[in-house]
């Protein structure tokens, strides 16, 4: 019986070892699976960052270039703003239209050229430089659209600046120099949009990677000499109630102006009636963005890197989400993507190529404002500082503006909107107004910590 029992205890205790011996071969053998796997992970993430790079080189080394290209001419925007210290103080109220205006001419001529990059890209328009159609109805529509959104922009301004109180010149002012700005700026962006959009495809680059970029560094370089020439003509008349007489030819012109686009042609009347609702949104949030800034100043002239990187950092934001916003709406119309609300592989991919370039840019762009302090003799935050504050910035505000643009292009073209006058002024001005309110919030936050 004792025999027996110890048999029974002897068979168990060899049956438990079994057990346990093939547990830990088992698992020897799993974790060794695993391991061998955990190495294979960062061999298999190359060969997929190898295979997305190689898709998407060209449309990374055009935007790359383009970017680049637009951060020399942010960089010379930002220099001029930090130069115009006489007409901030001569005109007060300024400052609040400065943001808008600015956003206005990438809006309207980043729009135009979306527009023809669309077409181009659907063969409805010809890369050939000569007068077609499509190219006359979109030319008229964009001087429209100037003409009304400079008024709009001023009487806005105006009200921001009554509202809160802000030391501010006449309406009469603020209009005439808003047209002015708005009609000296058409004269270069409107031969410049068609040239871009035209010439890039004829030698086969991608509008859609080079146009809106482009288009709006230009706006930025232009619209500031362009305010500036516009208050040296008002200061020609300087008789008031010449002022006034403008003034109401003005508004009567821009009345006619806008009743001739609703109902000259079809064309016409959809890219008038389907942008000048978004384009009025867009002003809006010009203007609360010159308004924020204009509570700001006090910092911004403490710190003049600062003040040099608003519109560099505002300019590569608009111009990465205007990457972003044009390829999906040719991508819309070509029938690459459906306007679903998940986004699909190219959707994917091309939220990924905007952060590659994000990255790379933002800290840029940080190290060319500070370069510009150092340049010019002017105490900044130091290079590791402003950089941070570029980049940290910058990476907030595009995770955000990725879904926005993505779900604008979507519901836009499912209700069957053309997402070429929607997205980009959208999207931009979203860019313009929440870039204002991250980067002082960031920059606050790390001066706070870092500078003494």
């Amino acid at each position: 019986m004792y025999m027996r029992k110890i048999r029974t205890l002897l068979k168990m205790i060899r049956h438990i070892t079994h057990i346990l011996m093939l547990f830990v071969v088992n698992s020897a053998v799993f974790i060794f699976k695993k391991i061998h796997y955990l190495f294979f992970i960062p061999k298999l993430a190359g060969r997929k960052f190898n295979l997305f790079f190689n898709g998407s080189r060209t449309v990374i080394k055009e935007s790359t270039m383009a970017l680049l290209i637009c951060a020399v001419g942010g960089l010379f925007a930002g220099i001029i703003l930090g130069n115009m210290t006489y007409f901030l103080e001569t005109y007060p109220g300024l400052m609040v239209l400065i943001p808008g205006a600015i956003g206005m001419r990438g809006n309207i001529f980043g729009a135009l050229g979306s527009r023809l990059g669309s077409n181009l890209h659907i063969g409805t328009l010809s890369p050939k430089f000569k007068r077609s159609k499509i190219l006359s109805e979109n030319i008229l529509s964009s001087i429209i659209l100037t003409f009304i959104l400079s008024v709009f922009l001023a009487f806005l301004a105006k009200g921001i600046c009554i509202l809160f109180n802000f030391e501010s010149m006449s309406l009469v002012d603020f209009t005439l120099i808003s047209i002015f700005a708005g009609i000296i700026s058409s004269i270069i962006m409107l031969p410049l949009t068609m040239l871009i959009s035209l010439k890039s495809f004829e030698n086969g680059w991608d509008p859609d990677n080079i146009t809106t970029p482009i288009i709006a560094v230009f706006g930025d370089l232009f619209t500031l000499p362009s305010l500036i020439l516009a208050i040296f003509m008002i200061s020609i008349f300087s008789n008031i109630t010449l002022r006034y007489i403008l003034f109401i030819i003005a508004i009567l012109f821009i009345i006619l102006g806008f009743y001739y686009g609703i109902t000259v042609s079809d064309e016409i009347k959809k890219i008038v009636k389907q942008s000048t609702p978004i384009l009025f949104i867009c002003a809006i949030l010009g203007i609360s963005a010159g308004g924020f800034l204009n509570t700001s100043i006090s910092t911004l002239l403490r710190n003049p890197s600062l003040l040099t990187l608003i519109p560099l950092f505002s300019g590569e934001s608009g111009n990465l989400v205007s990457i972003l916003g044009a390829r999906l709406s040719s991508a819309l119309h070509s029938g690459l993507i459906q306007p679903v609300f998940k986004p699909e592989t190219i959707t994917l991919k091309n939220f990924l190529i905007i952060i590659i370039l994000a990255i790379f840019i933002y800290p840029i762009i940080g190290f060319l404002a500070e370069l510009s302090s150092v340049g010019a003799g002017t105490v900044g935050i130091g290079f590791f500082n402003i950089i941070l504050i570029s980049t940290i910035s910058g990476m907030i505000l595009i995770t955000v503006m990725i879904l926005i643009v993505f779900y604008i292009s979507s519901i836009s073209y499912k209700n069957g909107l053309d997402p070429d006058n929607i997205v980009i002024p959208i999207s931009t001005s979203t860019t313009d107004s929440i870039s204002s309110l991250i980067l002082i919030t960031v920059a606050l936050s790390i001066i706070h910590i870092f500078v003494p």
